[in-house]
C-alpha cells in the first residue's frame, strides 16, 4: 500500500520540463563554482567569425567542453595552441539547449606560467639588490649613432620591423646583425654571447637586444640570469626591445633604456632625414643670408675707401703741373742769376772805366776775367743742376705718364662721343673709334659687342 500510495502522490504532481531542468541544474553549478582555476590540455580549438573560443580541455582521464568569449580572449598576451598545456580562470555552468555541462573561461595563462612568475620575481629582486637596475649605473644612449647592433633572430619579425623603421627615417645608418635563438632551452646563453661578441668587435654605437611578443614562455630568455648580466656589463650602451608594450622582462630593468617594442627602439635611436633636411635647409638660409649681409658690409666698405682714392690720371697731372711749376721757378731763376751777374760786371766796367790807369785796368782785366770766369763756372755749374733735376723730374713724369704706358702694348680709344672710353656701354655698333697707339692711332669702326 505505501507504494501504490507512493505512486499515486507522484503522479498527481507537474513534472519539470527539460528546459526548467537544465535551468535549475546551470543555477545550482554556477552558484556552487563561482571561480575556480582548472589545468588541462588544449584539444578541439575553433575560432568562428563571432571571435568567441571554443574548445575541450582534458586529462589523461576525462574532458570537459569550454567556451571564451571575445572581450576576454581579446586581453590574452599570447595565442593558443592545439596541445598546449593551459590554465584557466572559469565558472562552471551549462549549455541549457543541449544540457552539456561546461565552462566559462574569463583568463587562460600558460601551464607553469605561475612558477615562471614566481621566478620572475625572485630573479628580479636579486638582480635589484645587487644595484643592476640602478639609475646611475645607466648609460646615455648616442643621439646619433652611425651604427647599431642588433641582437635576436635573423628570421624574426623583430629585426624586420628595425630595419623597416630605420630605412624609413635614416637609412643611412648601418645595421650589424648578431644572430641568436631568442627562444627554447640554449637561447639564453646565445644572448649573451652575442652580446659579448658586439663588445669585442665595439663597432656598434649601440646595441638593441629584443624579439617580437609572445607568451610568458616563450620570452623567458630574457629573463634569464646570464643575459642580465651581459648586459650589465656591456661596455657599449644596450637597449631592450622585447615583446609587446603589455611585456616587462628582466632585461627591460637592467638596460640602459627600454622601448616597448623593436619598431619603437629603431624610432628612438634614429634621427628623422626629413627633419634634418629642414634643419639642414634652415642653417643653408642662415648662411646665405649671413655671407650676403657680410657682403654688403664689405662692398660700402670698399665704396668707402674708394672715394678717398685718387683716380691715376689725376695723380698724373697733379705731377704735370708741379713739373710745368719746377721748371718755370728754374728758368725764372736762371735769368735772375744771369741778370744779377750782369749788373755786376756792367758796374765792373764802369769802374774800370773809371780808374784809366794801365796797371788798375790790366789788375781789373785779371779780375773781371776772373769774376767772368767764376760767373760762366757758377752758371754752368747751376744749369747743370737745374738740368739734372729736370732730367729726374721729366724721368719720373715719363714713369706714369700714359704714353709710357703706351709704349708697354696699352692703348687709349676713343669714340666721337666720348674722349676716353672706359667701358662697353660708352659705344655701340656702328660706331667709329679711334685707337691711340704709342707711335700713332688707328681709325677703326665697331662690328660687334662681347660682355
Amino acid at each position: 500500500m505505501n507504494i501504490r500510495s507512493f505512486e499515486e502522490k507522484n503522479t498527481s504532481r507537474a513534472a519539470l520540463s527539460v528546459s526548467e531542468l537544465n535551468r535549475q541544474v546551470k543555477q545550482l553549478l554556477e552558484a556552487s563554482f563561482l571561480q575556480i582555476w582548472v589545468e588541462g590540455e588544449l584539444t578541439s580549438f575553433s575560432k568562428p567569425s563571432s571571435g568567441h573560443w571554443y574548445f575541450t580541455l582534458k586529462d589523461q582521464k576525462a574532458q570537459i567542453r569550454c567556451a571564451m568569449f571575445r572581450g576576454q580572449n581579446q586581453r590574452l598576451r599570447f595565442m593558443p595552441k592545439e596541445g598546449e598545456k593551459v590554465v584557466v580562470r572559469t565558472k562552471v555552468s551549462l549549455y541549457e539547449g543541449r544540457g552539456d555541462y561546461q565552462l566559462i573561461v574569463e583568463s587562460m595563462e600558460p601551464a607553469g606560467a605561475g612558477d615562471l612568475q614566481k621566478a620572475f620575481e625572485q630573479l628580479k629582486a636579486k638582480l635589484s639588490a645587487e644595484g643592476l637596475f640602478d639609475q646611475a649605473r645607466k648609460k646615455e644612449l648616442p643621439p646619433h649613432p652611425k651604427t647599431i647592433g642588433v641582437v635576436t633572430s635573423p628570421t624574426g619579425a623583430a629585426i624586420h620591423d628595425i630595419i623597416t623603421v630605420l630605412n624609413r627615417r635614416f637609412p643611412q645608418i648601418n645595421v650589424l646583425i648578431y644572430p641568436t635563438p631568442v627562444q627554447g632551452d640554449k637561447a639564453a646563453n646565445e644572448i649573451s654571447k652575442m652580446i659579448k661578441l658586439a663588445n669585442e668587435h665595439n663597432k656598434a654605437d649601440v646595441i638593441i637586444v629584443g624579439r617580437g611578443g609572445g607568451s610568458l614562455e616563450d620570452l623567458w630568455s630574457f629573463n634569464e640570469d646570464v643575459v642580465a648580466r651581459a648586459i650589465a656589463e656591456s661596455n657599449i650602451p644596450v637597449v631592450s626591445a622585447v615583446g609587446h608594450e603589455v611585456d616587462f622582462t628582466i632585461a627591460d630593468f637592467v638596460s640602459d633604456y627600454r622601448a616597448p617594442t623593436p619598431s619603437a627602439a629603431a624610432e628612438k635611436l634614429s634621427p628623422d632625414q626629413y627633419e634634418w633636411q629642414q634643419n639642414l635647409d634652415h642653417l643653408m638660409d642662415r648662411i646665405y643670408h649671413s655671407i650676403n649681409r657680410k657682403l654688403a658690409i664689405e662692398s660700402q666698405k670698399v665704396d668707402n675707401l674708394s672715394s678717398h682714392i685718387k683716380h691715376p690720371g689725376k695723380k698724373l697731372l697733379e705731377h704735370r703741373e708741379r713739373l710745368i711749376e719746377l721748371e718755370e721757378r728754374l728758368t725764372l731763376a736762371c735769368h735772375r742769376n744771369t741778370s744779377n751777374k750782369e749788373h755786376s760786371l756792367n758796374l765792373l766796367k764802369q769802374q774800370l772805366l773809371s780808374q784809366s790807369p794801365s796797371h788798375k785796368l790790366t789788375a781789373a782785366k785779371d779780375k773781371l776775367k776772373n769774376e767772368f770766369l767764376k760767373l760762366n763756372t757758377s752758371i754752368k755749374r747751376t744749369l747743370e743742376n737745374k738740368q739734372q733735376h729736370l732730367r729726374l723730374n721729366v724721368q719720373t713724369l715719363e714713369a706714369v705718364s700714359p704714353l709710357s704706358t703706351l709704349s708697354r702694348g696699352y692703348a687709349i680709344v676713343s669714340s666721337e662721343e666720348v674722349a676716353v672710353v672706359r667701358s662697353v656701354n660708352d659705344v655701340s655698333e656702328g660706331c667709329n673709334i679711334k685707337t691711340k697707339l704709342h707711335d700713332g692711332y688707328i681709325h677703326s669702326t665697331v662690328t660687334e659687342i662681347e660682355t
